[in-house]
């Protein structure tokens, strides 16, 4: 699915791992992903989230999308700040799922910036594009 996904890898996201339920993206905030108040826009931040949540609720083959998202943003993020977001799922019944994602920021603090909660479906039928 990684490889297929023009969005996240053209906002410059790096894959650090995926494994059973879990997954590890960077991102590096830009100048064009800050808004009028000088911190990073509310939806880059989301979409981070959600590329780490999907890799992870994709991690076990079946095709699994996002049913719906809760997201806080705990504090801002800044131009050239690189943060890394961590998914781990929570729980899975039946073609559900419940993934959590913590984005901080890469530095030696590990401030938190936002926290994420994902909900997953298995989609019957769809079998992963080559």
């Amino acid at each position: 699915m990684w490889e297929r996904d023009r969005a996240s890898q053209g906002l410059g996201m790096e894959l650090l791992s995926s494994g059973d339920g879990t997954a590890r993206v960077r991102m590096e905030i830009t100048g064009a992903m800050v808004n009028g108040h000088g911190v990073a826009h509310g939806g880059f931040l989301f979409t981070l989230a959600d590329t780490a949540f999907a890799v992870a609720c994709n991690s076990r083959g079946p095709v699994t999308v996002g049913a719906g998202a809760d997201i806080d943003f705990v504090a801002p993020a800044f131009e050239g700040d690189v943060l890394v977001a961590e998914a781990r799922e929570r729980t899975r019944f039946g073609r559900s799922g419940l993934y959590d994602v913590r984005i901080e920021r890469d530095d030696p603090r590990h401030t938190v910036v936002v926290e994420f909660r994902g909900r997953s479906r298995v989609i019957r039928g769809v079998e992963e594009q080559a």
